[in-house]
């Protein structure tokens, strides 16, 4: 089935390049595109479509498990700095954040995580209001609160 799934994500893609050649904007596939390569890449398991706060699983042993939350972010080529994930919730159920940082054309360049009380303590300093009330973080915050964890020796670039 990930053969089949990975076939349906190459066309997603190359439907996406042409949507966005047409109307100036993305399709939406971000986020679809990121939870498959992160699973694929690292090694998770997918949740079930619909899971309230993590998207992926790893399990660590019979009884314990790692929740993901994953986010994706497209970054064109002369993107703008700045660039913003969506929302973190922290009344949600996980236990890492994963970024995955995809170029133009959808395939991965990095993956970083972050765990929840680094998360949670950048969300809830004092200051500006998408953080604070929205639970939004800029893609350079998040690089600095978590480490890269993709790609690693094992990289195969290109792949997704």
């Amino acid at each position: 089935m990930r053969d089949q799934i990975s076939e349906v994500l190459s066309q997603a893609k190359e439907l996406e390049k042409k949507y966005r050649e047409l109307t100036g904007k993305p399709l939406g596939i971000t986020g679809e595109v990121a939870e498959f390569a992160s699973a694929e890449l690292l090694g998770l398991e997918l949740a079930g479509a619909r899971q309230a706060g993590y998207d992926a699983v790893r399990h660590v042993n019979k009884n314990t498990q790692v929740k993901f939350q994953i986010k994706g972010r497209c970054i064109p080529s002369g993107a703008s700095p700045g660039q913003m994930l969506s929302s973190i919730h922290l009344d949600h159920e996980w236990d890492i954040v994963l970024l995955v940082i995809m170029d133009e054309d959808y395939e991965v360049l990095s993956i970083y995580e972050a765990d929840r009380p680094a998360i949670k303590e950048a969300l809830l300093v004092p200051g500006l209001k998408a953080r604070n009330e929205r639970g939004v973080l800029s893609v350079a915050k998040f690089k600095s609160i978590g480490r890269e964890v993709w790609p690693g020796d094992e990289a195969k670039p290109g792949r997704y």
